[in-house]
């Protein structure tokens, strides 16, 4: 536990370090040293990752007139944009086809994990090269935006494995911890859910054994840095330290973070609209709560808060059996999500500066298998987009008439992350830098999807 200086004493050197430290190996501080002091303003993302692999078949890119063990057992229904057509569970996206964009083109190379759709290199790449994610690149390059509001943060709540491979999405690689989302339960954050977004509730807790009083009383003694400077450190090792521990102080106290992150500040009609929580239960799993909905509010109102770079998390799509049966479960709920996330930020013309991108990993077996479920498919899959001035109201590519590959238009994941990165102000081509000072590539591959920008 982190203790204060009795009663007059003079803090010494221990006690300043501990100040910005916290008590932890690597803290809320160490991360704001290796941040950019302001990001650009109005340009935000939001990066919905469907883990385990959402079937394409079923969602975005049915076929209809397939055989019936390919076609499944929903049927399209029209959009407002005329020849496109989606799932009969998605009525509200349906509605409002002309605020989202489909790519039922997408080549994938990744396996069952996250990496690639967050890098844009697969997971032995990304792990042996440390690659960073696309908000821990944004965190490096924009940096963060209003005070007190971390610049990259993630609600994804953790896979029923615990498989670390599905992290990617929070790692800053090379970038070092400094870039790393902030998350409620992972390493480096000060951010932690009081009782889960299981409950619509989310709040700001201190490290362990620290309280926010507390905390207030040791911010009294930053102004006492400088004499310490002078009397202790000569050499100026701690010259900065106050800035970047008050600007952890900002955020650990932030009246604003704190309010983006307290969805009881919405109206219980607002809430209703975007979702409440579902009870999931696959097959021979612990059954625990879903929560889309609280998600989607809280990345709208992250965003409208000043953060960056919001990812969530949807869950649950690996459905090797049973896939229809939980999909009517599910995609109501994604459909309630999504739509009252691009509704809320359009009406709050908001829309054109935060690039929204919804996808798995690959997409599911177009054949039905014996367990009325689709398994893992590689060859192709979906990615679904909306704002970020992006041209909307459009499906871009086809697939074939079993959905197994892609006929017109065959982008790559990097592809999309590119047409991403353009979308917030980010060069995809550019090169970063490792901590040796050796440049290396954002993206290996790094055109965009023509389609989408209009180039």
């Amino acid at each position: 536990m982190l203790a204060l200086p009795t009663s007059g004493r003079r803090p010494n050197r221990r006690d300043a370090l501990a100040i910005g430290a916290f008590g932890g190996a690597f803290t809320l501080a160490d991360q704001l040293r290796a941040s950019p002091e302001s990001r650009s303003p109005n340009k935000a993302a939001i990066h919905i990752v469907l883990a385990g692999g959402p079937p394409h078949l079923d969602m975005y890119d049915m076929k209809p007139d397939a055989p019936a063990e390919v076609r499944g057992e929903f049927r399209p229904i029209a959009t407002t944009v005329p020849g496109v057509r989606i799932c009969e569970l998605m009525p509200r996206q349906a509605r409002m086809w002309d605020k989202f964009a489909a790519i039922r083109s997408v080549v994938p190379r990744a396996g069952h994990d996250d990496a690639e759709i967050s890098t844009g290199y697969t997971e032995t790449v990304a792990r042996n090269e440390s690659r960073p994610s696309f908000g821990s690149v944004m965190s490096k390059v924009l940096g963060p935006g209003r005070p007190g509001v971390p610049p990259h943060v993630s609600t994804r709540p953790r896979l029923w494995t615990g498989n670390p491979a599905f992290d990617f999405g929070n790692e800053p690689g090379f970038l070092g911890p400094g870039h790393r989302a902030f998350t409620p339960d992972g390493p480096g954050t000060c951010l932690a859910y009081e009782a889960g977004l299981a409950q619509n509730r989310v709040s700001l807790k201190p490290p362990r054994g620290v309280t926010l009083d507390s905390m207030q009383d040791r911010r009294t003694l930053l102004g006492t840095f400088d004499t310490m400077r002078r009397d202790l450190d000569a050499s100026g090792r701690l010259a900065g330290m106050d800035a970047v521990t008050a600007r952890a102080f900002e955020i650990m106290t932030s009246s604003g973070l704190r309010n983006a992150l307290d969805l009881s500040k919405e109206s219980p009609a607002t809430r209703d609209r975007y979702g409440r929580n579902f009870l999931y239960d696959f097959p021979n799993r612990k059954k625990y709560e879903v929560n889309y909905g609280a998600q989607a509010l809280a990345a709208r109102r992250l965003i409208e808060a000043g953060a960056g770079c919001v990812t969530i998390g949807f869950n649950n799509w690996d459905t090797h059996e049973g896939n229809f049966r939980h999909l009517r479960r599910q995609l109501p709920y994604l459909d309630s999500a999504v739509s009252s996330l691009v509704e809320d930020l359009d009406d709050r013309g908001l829309l054109d500066d935060v690039a929204i991108v919804m996808w798995g990993e690959f997409g599911r077996t177009p054949v039905v298998n014996k367990d009325a479920g689709r398994d893992h498919w590689g060859p192709v899959m979906s990615a679904v987009v909306a704002g970020g001035g992006f041209r909307t109201g459009q499906a871009i590519g086809r697939t074939d008439a079993r959905g197994e590959r892609p006929t017109t238009r065959p982008y790559r994941v990097s592809h999309v992350l590119a047409t991403l990165y353009r979308a917030v102000g980010i060069d995809p081509s550019m090169t970063l830098q490792e901590p040796g000072g050796r440049p290396v590539p954002l993206l290996d591959e790094h055109d965009v999807v023509r389609e989408l920008l209009g180039a």
